[in-house]
C-alpha cells in the first residue's frame, strides 16, 4: 500500500506516520507539509510546500496511492471564522480535489473532532467549519471516505503537539492520563490506535463513514488483534 500524509509533524501526524513506517504491507509513505518530519527511514519521502493550498506544480507526484491520511489542523483560538475556514475548510479541499482527480481509488481518511456539526449550521463556529469540510469531502469521488472524530487524544511514543498550550495540558495531564484510559478506553485513544485504525480503514474499510471515538478503538483493537 502507498500512504500520502498530510501533517505529518502534528501530533496525529507524528503517530500515523510511525505507524506506517513500521507496518510491513505499507510499502512506501510521502508526506506533504511546510516542514521536514526530521525521520529518516527508506519507506519515506518528504514534499516540503510553503504553499499548501496549490499543487499544480507537483501533480505528477501526486498519483498512484492507496490511501491519504490527512492530519492537518489547527486550534480555532483566536481565529475568526473567515481565516479558520480558509485553512481547515480550504486547505483540505484543496489538496482532496486534486488527489480525488488523479486517485479515484483512494481512501481519504480525514481527521475531524468530537461535537462536529454535520448540519453546518450550530453555534459553535469550528464545529461548523469542520462540518463543511466532512460533506465537502463525502461528495468528492473517492473510493472511500473516513472521517475520524476522535475526542481526549494521548500521545503514546512521544508525539509532541505543535500548539504550546497543548503541550502545556498534556504535560499536566500525563500523570493521570493511564488512570483515565483505563476507565474510559473507548473514549480516550492514543496516537497509536488512531495510526492502527487509519491502516485498517484503508485496507478494509469501516462500516460508515462518520467515526466517533469507540468506532476507531474498535478499528484499532481489530487491528491489533
Amino acid at each position: 500500500m502507498r500512504v500520502l500524509i498530510f501533517g505529518a509533524t502534528g501530533m496525529v501526524g507524528q503517530g500515523v506516520l510511525r505507524e506506517c513506517l513500521m507496518d510491513a504491507r505499507v510499502e512506501s509513505v510521502v508526506t506533504i507539509g511546510r516542514a521536514p518530519t526530521g525521520v529518516a527511514h527508506p519507506k519515506l519521502r518528504e514534499l516540503v510546500r510553503a504553499n499548501p493550498a496549490n499543487y499544480s506544480d507537483i501533480e505528477g507526484e501526486l498519483s498512484g496511492f492507496d490511501a491519504c491520511f490527512f492530519c492537518l489542523g489547527v486550534s480555532a483560538a483566536a481565529m475568526d471564522e473567515a481565516e479558520y475556514e480558509r485553512v481547515t475548510h480550504g486547505i483540505t479541499l484543496a489538496a482532496a480535489e486534486v488527489l480525488s482527480r488523479l486517485n479515484p481509488q483512494m481512501t481519504f481518511v480525514y481527521v475531524s473532532g468530537a461535537g462536529t456539526d454535520s448540519t453546518e449550521k450550530g453555534r459553535v463556529m469550528w464545529a461548523r467549519v469542520k462540518g463543511k469540510t466532512e460533506n465537502a469531502l463525502l461528495r468528492l469521488p473517492f473510493r472511500a471516505v473516513y472521517l475520524f472524530r476522535p475526542g481526549f487524544i494521548e500521545p503514546a511514543h512521544g508525539e509532541r503537539s505543535r500548539t504550546a498550550a497543548y503541550r502545556i495540558f498534556y504535560a499536566a495531564a500525563k500523570p493521570v492520563l493511564p488512570l483515565a484510559r483505563r476507565l474510559f478506553p473507548r473514549h480516550i485513544l492514543t496516537t497509536e490506535q488512531i495510526g492502527r485504525a487509519m491502516l485498517r480503514a484503508a485496507r478494509e474499510g469501516a462500516r460508515k463513514p462518520v467515526l466517533e471515538a469507540p468506532d476507531i478503538y474498535e478499528l484499532a483493537r481489530t487491528a491489533a488483534g
